[in-house]
């Protein structure tokens, strides 16, 4: 186990708690250490990781996953690999480099992000400051003149004992994938098929020979449906308009030779073993273009007779339909008194989407934003964090930073985003991503190189769904930083285990 390198006395040692044990919340842990902190990191599951810890189990009984909080904290479904390359998916000082003996693919399959983390955790020492199987059931202000935080948690071994202390300041790093956001469709509460969210996914077997309608578009929605068409029998895929359905799907929905199109097909359709799509997308494929005046229907309503329902009237009889439809940010153990909400999806106010105004700095949320670079981000955020509650910066007065906020808001309204996007950032717009480390906590810039990567391993995936993964042609400049960039990762690996082996000498020696 490597001791960390850096030791910075801090102006104030603060007693921190850390909920989640994820990508954000070791982030969290390893910043706040480094910073001098005392540092417990609550941990409901049985080991570190958060979503990156596949578990085959699910909410049986709640397979829409409408209670708060789910029972089961996963959605990780077996086959699931990154669509980020492994170069840009690393921790600044500690690379995701591939390792002898395991999968060192460039968007390798969600075991290894787990075992990277593993890594990551052995190699700083966060494991002594990690509490597993425990459950945070309530954070709130602690009485008194001090703004301290009260935080309840569960043991879920086999003592099930109660614990509560209380800390100077909480991190929230729960993560965001876990309470499913379902639509409103008229006929749900009554359809007698089975209706479930993606959380509740893991293979495809189940669905072998079904009719199955899949709602929504995302990621998850396209990787879903290209599972379960191997297995079922039909696969109908509801967007909500032509301009979700890319080259790479259509592509891969399309037969070698499209049929004629004798009229306009209003949803696309996926057909197993040989699949077919919306008519009016023949035609554009055929121009090799996508139209995005075409129509793509969402579901209309729900019959009890088990019929889905779509926009233009048409419908079909289905076994199965799969809501693809996102997740919600959910605090169910954190009382604010109204100071902080979720609203449409957007947790508030919050100050760089880190800090609420009323509660700075003694509460925080780390890895609230999506489409940004991970772990990056998150070490940026939990660096400016850690460095606030040491006294090492300040933060702006708290009409100022609300101020900020209530700007932000207005920008992102005058610009027609809704509300339910409000932290999302979004890789290709570099401007606050590159502006914030800088800005908070002299963090280093994401490399040029990175970005082109990241735009090239985008286009790559619009035009190839099915084969982006595997196939990929990387220009020179490309080529090149990820050269350099695996030699640097395999040198600082071997400066790690020699650090390692010495200070495990070290305590031999002691221990004689």
């Amino acid at each position: 186990m490597v001791c960390d390198d850096i030791k910075i006395k801090p102006l104030q040692r603060q007693k921190v708690c850390v909920i989640g044990a994820g990508m954000a919340g070791l982030a969290s842990a390893r910043e706040l250490r480094r910073e001098g902190h005392d540092v417990t990191v609550l941990e409901q599951s049985g080991d570190v990781g958060g979503q990156w810890v596949y578990d085959p189990r699910t909410d049986g009984a709640d397979p829409l996953g409408a209670a708060a909080p789910v029972k089961v904290h996963g959605s990780m479904y077996a086959s699931l690999r990154l669509i980020s390359a492994r170069e840009n998916m690393g921790f600044t000082d500690f690379q995701f480099a591939p390792k002898d003996g395991r999968d060192g693919r460039r968007f390798p399959g969600h075991r290894e992000v787990y075992l990277y983390l593993k890594d990551f955790c052995a190699a700083f020492g966060l494991m002594e400051s990690v509490r597993l199987n425990t459950s945070v059931v309530r954070v709130a202000p602690a009485p008194g003149p001090a703004r301290q935080w009260t935080v309840r948690s569960v043991d879920l071994g086999k003592s099930e004992e109660v614990v509560e202390e209380v800390f100077d300041a909480v991190v929230v790093a729960n993560g965001h994938y876990s309470q499913p956001r379902l639509p409103s469709i008229q006929g749900m509460e009554a359809w007698r098929g089975r209706q479930m969210h993606s959380h509740s996914y893991r293979v495809p077997e189940p669905f072998r020979g079904e009719v199955v309608v899949v709602v929504g578009c995302g990621e998850s929605g396209k990787d879903i449906t290209m599972e379960v068409r191997r297995v079922a029998k039909e696969v109908h895929l509801a967007a909500k308009s032509m301009e979700e359905v890319t080259q790479g799907l259509a592509k891969a929905c399309l037969p070698s030779t499209p049929p004629a199109c004798t009229y306009n097909c209003t949803y696309v359709l996926f057909r197993a073993p040989v699949m077919s799509i919306s008519t009016c997308m023949h035609t554009c494929m055929q121009n090799e273009m996508i139209d995005p005046s075409g129509n793509v229907n969402q579901v209309e309503r729900l019959c009890e007779d088990g019929r889905v329902v779509f926009g233009d009237g048409s419908s079909i009889l289905a076994d199965t339909i799969i809501y693809c439809t996102g997740f919600s940010y959910s605090f169910p153990f954190l009382d604010t008194e109204g100071a902080v909400t979720v609203d449409d999806n957007r947790v508030g106010p919050l100050f760089e989407h880190v800090f609420p105004p009323s509660l700075a700095p003694s509460l925080s949320f780390i890895g609230i934003p999506i489409k940004v670079f991970a772990p990056w981000f998150f070490e940026a955020q939990a660096k400016w964090v850690a460095q606030v509650l040491s006294g090492k910066r300040t933060l702006p007065p708290e009409e100022e930073m609300m101020r900020s906020v209530e700007e932000y808001y207005g920008a992102r309204e005058i610009a027609g985003v809704p509300k339910k996007y409000t932290h999302d950032v979004s890789l290709f717009d570099t401007t606050y991503i590159d502006e914030f480390g800088g800005k908070y906590c002299d963090f280093p810039g994401v490399e040029k190189w990175r970005y082109e990567l990241l735009v090239s391993s985008f286009v790559t995936m619009l035009d190839n769904l099915e084969t982006f993964l595997d196939e990929y042609k990387d220009s020179d400049s490309i080529r090149k930083s990820v050269e350099e960039w695996r030699l640097s990762a395999q040198q600082a690996q071997a400066a790690t285990r020699a650090a390692t082996k010495k200070q495990s000498l070290g305590l031999l020696e002691q221990a004689q």
